[in-house]
């Protein structure tokens, strides 16, 4: 097939549907990063998991199902998955019957709730108490920030909501291990997104202190081809007869659906109480430059990148460009709002330490002195729609209290990007 049949017959890619040749092409590696620090684990995970009962918050998201499609492995007594977005749900559900294990004998639920409103409360209430609780739900994507609605309805997922969920789960006995996902835009944070994600990270390790939990999180590289990601879009956008854009300049980690997972895993069952985990940078794990990623995919479906720096032209081209075997690669600025150049996953003040995984580092967390009188005003921010708020009153309170936060501000947003 030529280059031009090919792009006449490019199919969008789903997350969790991509190839492993593909994924690998991303992320550079065959073999998975993580895998060999979880096998050499098995016993602390198996001590963890088995025949206990798990309660996974937002596990129809790319990560949470990663983790789940593990925990299975490990046999728990009971499986309970939780996600608002019932379509996810499905599609798990689907995916777990189908594969050739099925799903084990076990007590399996997946329940679409809201994870901090009432219902969740009444299941807290009414359940046996869960002994490990792994919690996914976010909003994470830094166009989250665009007008004063979106940052509140930010801040009442990452924050407000996790804050009562927490309690509950102290006033009902749950979670004795506790995980939360976190981002590595906590680190050094410019967005609100990642701020919020740091302030995340106080929360659930100051409310694992008052209830005696053991509390674990994790930051995370880029998961490629994950539900949102451009990536993702990128087979969504050849299917659609639209140009790929990416901004220039900017490098990113990548890491596969699995090795996600295997994070997830390792950082709730295997790293110290109190610490976050991250991944070990080295000859296995580069920063990668987007434009080169977009070039090996379009390369990868049969097609020729043909670099763009005006939108306009790039839409009108794209079936001239197809015909030849090409496709428009739009290169934007990087002058959006809350965007970094680069990641990193050790802020100012931490310090990476041995945990005793090969591809794993773990740091311990560092609290923000002031979190709690901050989380109390967000809080009355969100629930009180009748007190004026702008944006940059969210700026302003984080910036007094996290001395790292150095918010990147800008007319532009991800919204009026390609």
């Amino acid at each position: 097939m030529n280059r031009a049949d090919r792009a006449n017959t490019a199919r969008p890619f789903i997350a969790g549907t991509e190839t492993a040749e593909l994924t690998s092409i991303v992320t550079g590696r065959t073999d998975s990063l993580f895998a060999g620090d979880l096998q050499a684990s098995s016993d602390r995970v198996f001590a963890k998991v088995r025949n206990r009962r798990i309660l996974v918050i937002g596990g129809g998201g790319s990560i949470g199902a990663a983790t789940v499609r593990i925990i299975l492995d490990y046999h728990p007594s009971a499986l309970h998955v939780v996600d608002h977005n019932e379509n996810y749900l499905a599609e798990l559900v689907r995916e777990l019957r189908g594969r050739s294990a099925g799903i084990p004998d076990i007590d399996f639920r997946a329940l679409p709730l809201d994870y901090g409103g009432p219902v969740m409360e009444r299941l807290l209430t009414d359940a046996p108490p869960y002994d490990v609780v792994l919690n996914f739900a976010a909003l994470k994507h830094v166009r989250s920030e665009k007008d004063i609605y979106s940052v509140l309805q930010m801040f009442d997922t990452n924050l407000v909501r996790h804050t009562r969920f927490k309690r509950w789960l102290a006033d009902h006995r749950h979670g004795s291990t506790y995980f939360a996902v976190s981002t590595d835009k906590a680190a050094n944070p410019v967005s609100l997104m990642g701020a919020s994600k740091r302030l995340m990270e106080d929360l659930i390790f100051d409310v694992a202190a008052a209830s005696g939990q053991s509390t674990t999180s994790a930051r995370f590289a880029n998961v490629a081809f994950s539900n949102g990601s451009l990536l993702q879009g990128f087979g969504y956008r050849l299917a659609k007869r639209q140009p790929l854009a990416v901004p220039r300049d900017t490098r990113r980690y990548f890491i596969s659906h699995q090795e996600a997972g295997e994070l997830c895993m390792l950082a709730t069952c295997r790293i110290p109480d109190n610490h976050i985990a991250v991944p070990r940078v080295d000859t296995t794990l580069q920063l990668q430059l987007l434009e080169d990623i977009a070039c090996a995919c379009l390369e990868y479906w049969g097609l020729r990148a043909e670099h763009y720096l005006d939108e306009a032209r790039a839409r009108n081209d794209v079936e001239r460009l197809a015909r030849e075997g090409r496709w428009p690669l739009l290169l934007t600025p990087l002058d959006t709002g809350g965007e970094k150049p680069f990641e990193e996953f050790v802020g100012t003040g931490e310090t990476a330490t041995d945990c005793g995984l090969s591809n794993v580092s773990a740091l311990r967390h560092i609290p923000c002195l002031t979190a709690e009188q901050l989380f109390d005003q967000i809080a009355r921010w969100v629930d009180e729609p009748g007190l004026a708020i702008a944006k940059s009153d969210f700026i302003d309170a984080i910036s007094d209290a996290l001395p790292n936060f150095r918010h990147s501000q800008s007319e532009r947003n991800l919204d009026q990007r390609l």
